[in-house]
């Protein structure tokens, strides 16, 4: 039979151990790649993303990609801050979109969609849109990339609302942001892509200068008198 103080022990160590594990990944992961005194600050940056339930990846990812640029690393710790802002932000914004423990993609695709130049109630409002089959994460990531693209951010609000609406699949929402693009390439604004993908091309009308014509009356034959 366990005794209390036995228990009380074994339950000491389970909860000590995710923190040290974690500790030892951030370490490992950063060893050689930014200086020690980086290292020891994301460590701690990485222990207080933990402790409030955030993803610790992306602090050791933005550390490293500095390490590799070569910043200095005063920008390197300061733009890892700025990384747990964003995923201290996106969590809370998401949290008010009633998921109440959002998970660490989740939390990623937000912070990404605050980053791209979203704000915190589209991003809750988004979450509020992304009922079965549409998950949060998705939906985040697509809408960021749509905003990353230059649409601005409440017009991907629309088009994100349109499309799961309008009973879109979720293979329809994931390929907005290449849709765009191939607009985009074809000489439209990043607005003027997004608007026509909110409104298909048959209920558009006619292009400027056509008349459409008459519903009253079939179309007259040029060649008849």
């Amino acid at each position: 039979m366990t005794t209390p103080r036995y228990g009380v022990l074994v339950l000491a160590t389970v909860v000590c151990a995710g923190p040290l594990a974690a500790q030892r990944d951030v370490t490992a992961r950063l060893a050689g790649r930014v200086p020690p005194a980086v290292a020891a600050a994301v460590r701690v940056l990485a222990d207080s993303a933990a402790a409030r339930g955030l993803p610790a990846d992306p602090l050791v990812d933005k550390a490293i990609e500095g390490g590799a640029k070569g910043v200095a690393p005063e920008r390197v710790v300061a733009a890892v801050r700025l990384v747990l802002g964003e995923l201290d932000a996106a969590a809370a914004a998401i949290r008010a979109g009633r998921v109440a423990i959002p998970d660490a993609e989740t939390i990623e695709a937000g912070a990404f969609a605050l980053a791209a130049g979203m704000a915190g109630p589209q991003i809750t409002e988004l979450v509020g849109l992304s009922t079965d089959p549409y998950a949060p994460a998705a939906t985040l990531r697509v809408a960021g990339t749509l905003t990353a693209l230059g649409v601005p951010a409440p017009q991907t609000v629309e088009l994100v609302r349109e499309t799961i609406q309008s009973g879109g699949s979720g293979a329809d929402l994931l390929a907005l942001p290449a849709k765009l693009q191939s607009r985009v390439a074809r000489g439209a604004s990043p607005a003027q892509a997004a608007a026509g993908l909110a409104r298909p091309d048959e209920a558009r009308g006619p292009p400027p200068g056509q008349r459409e014509p008459d519903k009253g009356h079939p179309p007259r034959n040029p060649h008849r008198p």
